[in-house]
């Protein structure tokens, strides 16, 4: 596999918003992403449209994650074990055997070949620039200061 091109400050920006997605609206992890340096966006499907103070709820909880400055580590886990944890739904079906699992301390660990932080103190201020929903989709765009 390749390393994708990714920023590792944004990179792991987008794991901690992922994790914290799953945890406030019970959704499962970006379907689509366009991770950039200067800025970057994900789209959730989730069933009934978020307020303004949810999305807000969303960047501080974000926020107070990357300000605990937790340590990212990575660790090998064999397929079959790494999905009692993590969801492998967009590993590819040439993955091999053992696979490369990324983790924000306990807050996080997801199946990834992109480039991280190795502490969340290193990645800034987290915002989110602008949001909108139709069709069961959120679209999240989001910057770090």
């Amino acid at each position: 596999m390749s390393e994708k091109n990714y920023d590792p400050r944004m990179h792991t920006a987008e794991h901690i918003l992922n994790q914290t997605m799953v945890r406030k609206f019970g959704c499962s992890r970006s379907f689509s992403a366009h991770i950039e340096r200067k800025k970057s966006k994900c789209d959730y499907r989730i069933p009934v449209q978020p307020t303004d103070a949810d999305i807000k709820w969303v960047e501080d909880a974000v926020n107070e994650i990357i300000k605990s400055e937790v340590d990212v580590t990575e660790s090998l886990a064999n397929k079959e074990d790494a999905g009692l944890f993590v969801d492998l739904s967009k590993l590819p079906t040439d993955a091999p055997i053992q696979i490369r699992i990324v983790h924000v301390g306990s807050y996080d660990a997801c199946a990834c070949i992109g480039p991280h932080v190795s502490n969340t103190k290193e990645i800034g201020l987290f915002r989110i620039i602008s949001h909108d929903y139709a069709d069961g989709v959120l679209r999240l765009r989001f910057k770090l200061e």
